[in-house]
């Protein structure tokens, strides 16, 4: 699995949009801003979600109410933060796909969207006579919970991803470079 990451890697590095891109003087960068400034937005409106179920902000307004109104400012923000988010590893393939950081983030992205789901679902289930109440159900703040604990350690992955103490390059320990995918001999940079 690791090889075929790795040749799909080369080539998009092989590719002169992806060369662009990387080598763009402002282009990388504006990408780079959206994605932080996307995301500060979608994770603001999620934290008061979150904290609202947990009976921390808005307690006079209904928490039903506030998951509805921003609900699509909230997905549209990650629609973007997402589509910034490939092509911020477009524009580096290889590098990217054998960060050991960027392994962590899916996979608390992957977590994060499932909690999500399944926040949503006990939302359904739980009715509209726990909407008015200081805090919800106890499902809907374990869920709550989870959702900041996820999006903070994405939040920290995704800074850690800029940092190189971990590159396949530098021969990292067996465990980091096995989580990293690192295959001997086949590093580009």
């Amino acid at each position: 699995m690791n090889q075929f990451i790795l040749d799909f890697a080369a080539r998009l590095d092989d590719t002169a949009w992806s060369t662009a891109l990387h080598e763009s003087f402002y282009m990388y960068n504006w990408i780079e801003t959206t994605h932080v400034l996307t995301l500060m937005i979608s994770l603001g409106l999620l934290l008061l979600i979150d904290l609202r179920m947990l009976g921390l902000a808005l307690p006079g307004v209904p928490a039903d109410r506030i998951a509805q109104r921003l609900q699509w400012p909230m997905l549209l923000g990650f629609s973007i933060m997402l589509l910034t988010g490939l092509l911020l590893f477009y524009a580096i393939p290889v590098r990217s796909a054998q960060s050991v950081w960027l392994r962590i983030k899916l996979v608390l992205l992957v977590c994060a969207a499932v909690n999500a789901l399944l926040f949503h679902r006990h939302m359904r289930m739980a009715g509209a006579d726990w909407a008015h109440a200081a805090m919800a159900p106890v499902q809907l703040r374990r869920g709550a919970i989870l959702s900041i604990v996820f999006w903070v350690l994405i939040v920290i992955c995704g800074r850690l991803i800029a940092y190189d103490w971990f590159d396949c390059a530098k021969q990292p320990p067996a465990l980091i470079a096995t989580f990293a995918g690192c295959i001997d001999g086949q590093t580009r940079f």
